[in-house]
């Protein structure tokens, strides 16, 4: 089906009247800035994970690079760090951030939410919106949509007096993010309602919502008015992106829209194939990194469950986290150089299948992709997908050859040139054709055509072939055809490139001057506190644990104390604690535990009697992605101890189960859990037992691999039920009073309030699993509970102000759960300082110029993701440093040996 084309002003609203003349435009062939086409490149940065007074540096250093955009989120609970209460100041001024990409000749994409992901706290959804049960996040749902307009009130009058072209540099908006990841129920309200939030607060610009996994109907409900957008994350070595990719160029041009990537991986040898494949704005994610200060990174990121996010947030982009330029920087810049000199001829391609084959000799697209350029020719993309010599003669180390309409050419292992076929010259100044060029053009003008590469270059000028030897750093390659002068240059000369004159002399700015980063030195002092700890806020006593977040702890931890009698109890049942546990029983501190929620067995023998129970639990970050294997980990969950159980005794439950499924008959056979024998291998298998409990339960599935489907019928079971036990085709109908669940091997544990229940487990049958054991266990709630509370202004205030302390020498011995506070001495620094605690089972938190930095945790942890996990970044000109160390219970004593400090230059 074909939609009228998106222009600024004319997608559905009637108050939009902006012509395409006046600002920004969409169409099949592509975006345009008040009437002129461009393709934009887009990096992301984020003000909220770097210093302010780093902004202009890193929106320069953008610039730089050939990147002409910057897309920008805004988190929610950034600004609204608690109820009501917000903060637009400071590291907080979004504002000025985006006044100053525009004195920086950047455009940028706004990015609010309400929902972000971006490995942030909660996806920066604020806490205590789990506080109220009936609140559906990211729903169309009244309670929801009302905390939504409070955000966009105060977030989109913000951009929408930045809007490009009038007074700023804000081109597109995006709804949500990646929404086809989420259960939403009523995508198409939901969307509707942000976008006529949008179009009430004056959002003139394009709205966009981007696609994570290619749904673009689950993105954005298909709602008028906003644009789809596509999030590629594809393996950089995989032959099949561009059929992929094209097929949703395709997709989008029925709609008359472009593709827009506004998310994707930072390799260029890989964006060139997007480029290739149809793309307008490609807009690789992180490709200038930064830092998660503070407590903002949030678990449950990839991998096993419960992954947190480090310190330093960085993907490998083409800036640091400390704002190093790495290689990629150079290829950004070399890239960009083609786009500006094709200029409209790519802005308005459109994507085609090469007419030849292209046949290569090294590994390579299963489908290569052309761009057809506006005014004739060709842009054909060839990457080189190894790292090793083809089978080509004579083409020099480290390359393949690729046959490109009949003419061999070089092509460098790990790369991916656009060459240009049958291109017209005459835009430059020229007559006659570019019929094939082998490398990168990065500069063209009447009488000379200069190109980038590392091999040696075939140029083919109307009938006239030249072959250019590879160039090396300042020594280019020259020939000339047909009257025009060839210039090659190694890439770091491209970069470097200012000018060139008719005869082929190249004009390139001076190099940049790396300074050596000096070696790491030992912290030269520190002070431990005497008046420690911090001060708590205490709150009242509670029958059960409550959540921290009902205390006003968004970000901080809290202390849980009780004292309970454990005469007869082997063992503690946790039940739903989340995010770092520090448990202590009878004074014995156990092993950190770090299950994000899922039932954990504390054995507990040797205490016994009255004894007393401490808990300190720290949030390392509510869940940013709605992951369901463990309950921690939903969007939304809330943190804290969860409930403590003691377990009053313990019954194998494994038999005396009822079969139903495949060919069993009635009566209804009895078997154990997962013993029934079928040669229908895959299909499911449903097992019913009875199940009765004078109080409450946790019953425990043993084995469990894959996800298995339990449903609970609370009562006595009726007459009916055991008349009539339902066949294989009966059990996806359960009874309208059953609650069903999903077990996953993560967390395989069912509670059941005291009573009797009817358990029905289905799993797919699998003879050669292991089978399943099934164990009931009583429990007791403990209860009396005290909480006192330690949020992140309280820690950060205790923190920052002066103290007196004691000189100390390291290495500091900790016992298990002791803390010490350290004042550290820093040596002066201009571009900032990494510090890299070393030592066993201890966590480290660090606090300068008045905010806190981040976390380490050092010794047995779980896994991290993101930057380095073992550092903490001290900005220049952040003074003061305090650090918070922990023991933690482990494999080792806990025990701080050195600080070691490092230039981040």
């Amino acid at each position: 089906m074909s939609h009228p084309s998106t222009t600024l002003g004319q997608d559905t609203t009637p108050d939009r009247t902006t012509t395409p003349e006046q600002g920004i435009a969409l169409d099949a062939r592509g975006i345009r800035f008040e009437g002129s086409p461009q393709l934009v490149l887009c990096a992301s940065l984020f003000y909220f994970r770097l210093p302010r007074e780093q902004w202009r540096a890193r929106l320069a250093q953008v610039r730089a690079s050939g990147y002409t955009c910057v897309d920008v989120y805004l988190p929610w609970n950034f600004h609204e760090t608690a109820p009501g209460r917000w903060s637009f100041e400071g590291r907080r001024d979004v504002a000025a951030f985006l006044d100053l990409a525009q004195e920086e000749g950047l455009y940028v994409i706004a990015r609010p939410g309400p929902y972000i992901c971006s490995e942030w706290d909660g996806g920066a959804l604020p806490a205590w919106l789990g506080l109220d049960p009936q609140l559906k996040v990211r729903q169309h749902e009244p309670r929801f949509l009302d905390r939504v307009t409070a955000w966009f009130d105060q977030a989109l009058p913000l951009l929408a007096e930045r809007q490009y072209p009038a007074n700023g540099p804000v081109i597109m908006v995006q709804l949500e993010n990646e929404l086809d990841f989420f259960d939403c129920e009523d995508r198409t309200g939901y969307l509707t309602a942000l976008r006529d939030q949008a179009v009430r607060h004056g959002i003139t610009v394009p709205l966009i919502a981007c696609s994570g996994q290619g749904d673009l109907e689950g993105a954005t409900g298909d709602v008028p008015g906003v644009v789809p957008a596509c999030n590629f994350y594809p393996d950089d070595d995989s032959p099949h992106i561009e059929p992929e990719v094209r097929r949703y160029a395709e997709l989008l041009a029925e709609r008359d829209l472009p593709l827009l990537i506004t998310e994707t991986n930072r390799r260029h040898r890989t964006l060139r194939r997007l480029l290739a494949s149809g793309a307008s704005l490609i807009a690789p994610y992180l490709q200038s990194s930064g830092w998660n200060f503070g407590y903002t990174p949030s678990a449950g990121n990839w991998g096993r469950p419960g992954n947190l996010m480090s310190h330093g947030y960085d993907f490998g982009g083409y800036v640091s986290s400390t704002g190093t330029e790495r290689p990629e920087y150079a290829e950004a810049q070399i890239l960009a150089r083609v786009i500006d000199t094709l200029g409209p001829r790519l802005a308005l391609a459109t994507p085609a299948i090469p007419p030849t084959p292209v046949t290569t000799d090294f590994p390579t697209s299963s489908s290569p992709s052309a761009l057809r350029l506006d005014g004739g020719g060709l842009l054909l993309a060839v990457p080189h997908l190894g790292n090793r010599t083809g089978t080509g003669t004579g083409t020099g180390a480290g390359t393949g050859t690729a046959v490109v309409n009949g003419v061999p050419v070089a092509v460098a292992a790990d790369s991916c040139p656009l060459m240009l076929v049958d291109v017209p010259l005459r835009p430059w100044g020229n007559e006659g054709t570019l019929t094939l060029a082998s490398a990168d053009l990065v500069a063209a003008g009447e009488g000379e055509l200069v190109f980038s590469s590392e091999v040696p270059v075939t140029v083919v000028v109307g009938d006239t072939r030249v072959e250019i030897p590879a160039p090396a750093a300042g020594a280019p390659g020259r020939a000339t055809a047909e009257g025009l002068t060839l210039v090659a240059l190694a890439p770091a000369d491209a970069v470097r490139l200012r000018a060139t004159d008719r005869d082929g002399t190249v004009h390139l700015e001076a190099p940049a001057h790396a300074r050596p980063a000096p070696a790491p030195v030992a912290v030269p002092g520190a002070r431990r506190r005497v008046h420690t700890p911090a001060p708590e806020r205490a709150a009242d006593r509670h029958e059960l644990p409550p959540t921290l977040e009902s205390l006003g702890v968004y970000r901080g931890r809290g202390t849980y104390r009780t004292t309970t009698n454990l005469t007869g109890v082997d063992e503690l049942l946790l039940v739903g604690a989340a995010d770092i546990v520090d448990l202590s029983v009878a004074g014995r501190v156990r092993p950190t535990i770090a299950g994000f929620g899922a039932t954990c067995r504390i054995d507990v023998r040797e205490a016994t009697g009255s004894v007393d129970v401490e808990a300190v639990v720290e949030i390392w970050g509510h869940a940013n992605f709605d992951d369901a294997r463990l309950p921690a980990l939903r969007l939304g969950a809330l943190r804290g101890l969860g409930t403590v159980w003691t377990v009053r005794e313990t019954t194998d439950v494994s038999a005396l189960w009822s079969v139903h499924g495949h060919w069993s008959g009635r009566p209804a056979p009895l078997r154990e859990l997962g013993g029934w024998s079928s040669t229908r291998v895959g299909l499911p298998v449903t097992y019913h037992r009875e199940i009765r409990s004078d109080t409450a339960a946790a019953l425990h599935l043993k084995g469990v691999v894959e996800p298995v489907r339990v449903a609970v019928t609370d009562g006595e079971p009726h007459a009916a039920d055991t008349a009539h036990e339902p066949h294989a085709a009966d059990t996806a109908h359960e009874p309208h009073t059953a609650t069903v669940l999903t077990v996953h091997a993560e967390d395989p544990w069912i509670p059941l309030p005291a009573g009797t229940h009817r358990i029905s487990v289905t799993l797919p049958h699998h003879p050669s699993g292991s089978g399943l054991r099934a164990e009931l266990l009583g429990l007791d709630p403990v209860t009396d509970w005290t909480c006192s509370a330690q949020d992140d202004d309280l820690l950060t205030g205790f923190a920052t102000e002066a103290a007196p302390g004691q000189e100390v020498l390291l290495p500091l011995a900790l016992a298990p759960g002791e803390e010490a506070w350290l004042d550290v001495d820093l040596p002066p620094s201009h571009d900032g300082l990494l510090l890299r605690p070393d030592g066993t089972q201890i966590r480290v938190t660090g606090w300068a110029g008045g905010e806190c930095l981040g976390r380490v945790w050092v010794g047995d942890r779980p896994d991290f993701s993101g930057g380095d996990a073992n550092v903490l970044w001290i900005p220049p000109g952040w003074s003061g440093l305090t650090l918070l160390v922990r023991g933690a219970a482990g494999p080792e004593v806990p025990e701080l040996r050195v600080l070691r400090l490092e230039s981040s230059d």
